[in-house]
């Protein structure tokens, strides 16, 4: 028994060997199949350029791998590159899209509403003023309303005047008297001269019964209200006609608001103002507007529109300020275009916005030219460029712009196009940059006017240093400095449409100015930057006020990756928006001769 089985495993044994060796024999021969697959797919890959991007930074394009030149990631291979439908708009990915911060908003009509904030005082009612007068030349000879302020009641006696003339005409009135029954008309005129000079009926009648002359005569008040002048002092000699003291009944009073005329189309009789008096805090009034300047102040660029306010309490004084906000339609009532600011990249000559168009291939946005209309607080009206139902971009523009920048392709300062780049200067890389000189559109002025600029930009430039210098105090007294230039500019200097301009430059950095020295941190204080960098670089492109060449730079990551622009006098970067921590990020974009 034993054998057998030994034999029986033998034989297994042996038939598995002989079965192995059968199938290797006769295998079939795929090595050269696969190699030829790997070659294919190799050749396939090798015959289409690849373009490598960062996740992070989308507007970085290399054509080989490696490391992002801004954060050090990885690059990775741009998805559907080669998919645009048109060669002129810039593709991106739904990555790139969520990690750039990229929104955007489907345009349609909507009402041109705008929430105007207005500053103003009120003032007396110039129809409540009145002038107390002299009806009688003669000499103060007593005042018992003595100080401005003072209540004063119609009929009330003001003071006494001495007058040889009074003494006079009642001499003429007795003798008068005395011939009345025959010289009737007589007597009459000589009382009327009496009135004439505001005695009464009963003054007269009383220096008819004693018969003596009285040389002095009361100042009676011809109205109600509180004395807002004091004219005379005691002792001075006034003539007929004289005023003696300004007299304002308080009961009704006037607010005055300061209507900028770029805002006069949104400001209507009839509309409902809401407002504040800074002395009354936590009370608010509404008002309706019952009169508009028909005229705009030369001076101020300004033109007042009044409500009218009973004040029985007097809580309202003149001269408070007051702070108004007035919820317009403006003059147009039809709906229009209405966009977020943030979808609007403006140049100075030009207005821009990147309109959205997806397909199951790809997301791609092309630049589009528009026309702003009036500004509507948060939002412009869209004049032309853009049709209902269109899509565009409405944050991360700037991202955007960056991308087609270096890809060379539309964008807001190349808009037709260039060559393609492969990044910007981070950290002291050498890259490519396109630079163009601000030429378009400007409106020449005076030496005089430029004259009276240079200071300002000169303080700007200060205010940028202390920023890239992380120095908080130096940049407040710096902002400080330039509101105090800005005040001291002569208007006059600036003539025809540039002085439109430069109303226009002075209170939107006076309103950015006022905000920057109220912040209490550095991170604050760049955010407003920001701002006050945007007027600068719109005023230089204007007017070329400044003596040497001024570049305009910018870096794609400030302001949380939407971009940002300064100026400077140097063509080295060096980046106020981080200081220190990123001081080079940045490019020259411009040069402003």
């Amino acid at each position: 028994m034993k054998n057998i089985l030994n034999n029986k495993l033998v034989m297994l044994v042996t038939v598995l060997v002989v079965g192995i060796a059968v199938g290797w024999l006769t295998k079939p021969d795929t090595a050269p199949n696969m190699e030829a697959d790997e070659h294919d797919h190799v050749e396939s890959i090798a015959g289409i350029p690849i373009t490598y991007t960062c996740s992070m930074h989308p507007q970085i394009r290399q054509n080989e791998p490696g490391d992002c030149p801004i954060c050090g990631m990885d690059l990775i291979p741009l998805e559907n590159e080669n998919a645009e439908a048109d060669p002129m708009a810039i593709t991106m990915s739904p990555t790139a899209m969520q990690l750039a911060g990229i929104q955007s908003l489907v345009v349609g009509n909507s009402s041109s509403d705008k929430s105007i904030r207005l500053n103003g005082k009120i003032q007396t009612d110039e129809r409540q003023n009145y002038t107390q007068s002299a009806h009688i030349s003669g000499r103060i000879e007593n005042l018992t309303v003595n100080f401005t302020g003072e209540y004063v009641k119609k009929g009330q006696t003001l003071g006494q005047l001495y007058s040889p003339e009074l003494a006079t005409a009642q001499e003429e009135l007795f003798q008068a008297q005395k011939i009345k029954d025959s010289q009737p008309a007589l007597f009459a005129a000589a009382k009327s001269k009496l009135k004439n000079w505001k005695l009464t009926d009963g003054q007269i009648d009383q220096i008819l019964a004693t018969g003596k002359v009285t040389e002095q005569v009361p100042i009676l008040a011809n109205v109600s209200g509180y004395v807002t002048e004091k004219m005379v002092n005691l002792g001075d000699y006034v003539n007929r006609g004289e005023p003696i003291y300004q007299i304002a009944d308080l009961s009704k009073v006037w607010v005055l608001f300061d209507v900028y005329e770029s805002e006069l189309q949104w400001i209507n009789k009839g509309d409902e103002i809401e407002f504040t008096v800074q002395s009354l805090p936590g009370e608010t009034f509404t008002g309706k507007v019952s009169y508009i300047d028909p005229m705009v102040n030369p001076q101020t660029r300004v033109a007042k529109a009044r409500l009218e306010l009973s004040n029985s309490n007097l809580k309202f004084k003149p001269e408070m300020f007051v702070s108004g906000k007035v919820e317009s339609e403006g003059s147009s009532k039809d709906n229009s275009i209405v966009v977020p600011k943030t979808a609007v990249m403006w140049t100075g000559t030009r207005s821009v916005v990147y309109v959205k168009t997806a397909t199951n291939q790809s997301v791609t946005f092309q630049l589009r030219e528009v026309t702003l209309g009036p500004a509507l607080g948060d939002h412009y009206q869209i004049e032309s460029g853009l049709l209902p139902g269109e899509e565009i971009a409405v944050n991360g523009t700037f991202s955007i712009d960056a991308a087609a920048q270096l890809a060379g392709k539309p964008s807001m300062m190349s808009p037709d196009g260039g060559s393609a780049m492969s990044g910007h200067n981070h950290g002291g890389m050498a890259m490519p940059v396109s630079i163009t000189s601000a030429t378009a559109n400007p409106e020449f002025i005076s030496q005089d006017a430029k004259n009276v600029l240079k200071p300002l930009f000169d303080s700007y430039f200060e205010l940028k240093d202390a920023l890239t210098q992380d120095k908080l105090t130096a940049s407040l007294n710096s902002a400080r400095k330039m509101k105090s230039i800005i005040s001291k500019v002569n208007m006059s200097k600036f003539k025809g449409e540039s002085h439109m301009s430069w109303m226009k430059y002075e209170n939107n950095l006076k309103t950015h100015l006022d905000k920057f020295v109220e912040q209490k941190s550095l991170d604050e204080v760049r955010k407003n930057f920001l701002n006050i960098s945007d007027e600068m670089v719109s005023m230089a492109e204007k007017f070329h006020p400044y003596p040497s060449k001024i570049y305009v730079q910018h870096c794609p990551m400030a302001d949380s990756n939407r971009g940002a622009d300064w100026l400077s006098l140097q063509d080295k970067v060096v980046n106020p928006y981080f200081g220190p921590s990123m001081l080079s990020c940045g490019e020259v974009i411009k040069i402003i001769d």
